[in-house]
């Protein structure tokens, strides 16, 4: 299927060089390319968050939610419960998932629910012009530290290692094809999946040549072992000028924490109950 075939009419607003139309490119790419291997396109629903990055569901044309800032997670859990067969993609921004909804993010990871979460992560926040967020460098000057940041980042990875994802990556929005292949990796995994992107703001914080210049790709890296992730993990903490490893850290094959859920639910009953409740109330 021709890529070109999901765009729609709405017109993109993001700045010119933004590192948002790699993952833009890259998810249409990997979602034609599973449709040409035989999965249906109405079985792919995208989740959404608030931000810059919010407005990828408007570009691609597939099933979509918009969801509240920091809770993009919560409703996507609750369209794959309802329906397994469905291919469920989170797009959210690093203040979006690392700062208010961190908490959903460290659950659906504990609970290995079958989504993929996909983090716009330009470590500041773009749509509202350039405040720090939990991935920002100690010391990071934008509108509401003039002086710079106080606080030291966040490691997200380490925290989703810790948290129990069982597919942890990071790619950037520098490097599509190593994008395309951690996204179908990544959505075809079967269990919690996130893919940190390092994706460039050119307006309020552009690192596109010092992530060319410290960036790599792994090789050779155990991702089934634990203590070889958590070490490939820390070898750059969002903060220090060090190497950036790229590329899937961890992964583990381990059944989806919402099985039993879903196999409780007796679809057949629900829509009974469902009836019975319109008739009495309606």
């Amino acid at each position: 299927m021709d890529p070109k075939i999901l765009n729609t009419y709405a017109q993109n607003t993001w700045c010119p060089g933004c590192g948002n139309f790699a993952i833009l490119n890259s998810i249409k790419y990997v979602i034609s390319s599973l449709v040409d291997e035989g999965h249906t396109l109405e079985n792919f629903v995208l989740v959404s968050g608030i931000g810059c990055h919010a407005k990828i569901v408007d570009y691609i044309n597939v099933n979509s939610f918009y969801s509240l800032h920091g809770r993009a997670v919560p409703p996507a859990e609750g369209i794959k419960i309802a329906n397994d067969k469905l291919k469920v993609i989170v797009f959210s921004g690093d203040g979006d998932s690392y700062g208010e909804g961190i908490e959903h993010l460290i659950f659906a990871a504990k609970r290995n629910i079958d989504i993929t979460v996909i983090v716009h992560n330009n470590r500041v926040y773009g749509l509202t012009t350039g405040q720090f967020t939990p991935t920002s460098p100690l010391g990071y000057r934008g509108r509401s530290t003039p002086q710079g940041t106080k606080e030291l980042p966040l490691n997200p990875l380490e925290v989703m290692l810790a948290s129990g994802a069982t597919f942890i990556s990071r790619g950037t929005s520098h490097g599509l094809e190593l994008l395309k292949k951690l996204f179908k990796e990544a959505i075809l995994h079967k269990g919690f999946s996130i893919v940190d992107v390092l994706q460039v703001c050119v307006t309020y914080y552009n690192m596109y040549e010092y992530y060319d210049k410290k960036t790599y790709e792994l090789s050779q890296h155990d991702y089934s072992d634990y203590a070889s992730a958590l070490n490939k993990i820390r070898e750059w903490d969002y903060n220090r000028d060090a190497s950036i490893p790229l590329g899937v850290f961890y992964k583990k094959d381990i059944p989806d924490g919402a099985l039993p859920v879903k196999k409780g639910a007796d679809k057949s009953q629900r829509q009974d109950n469902l009836r019975g409740l319109l008739k009495e109330y309606i």
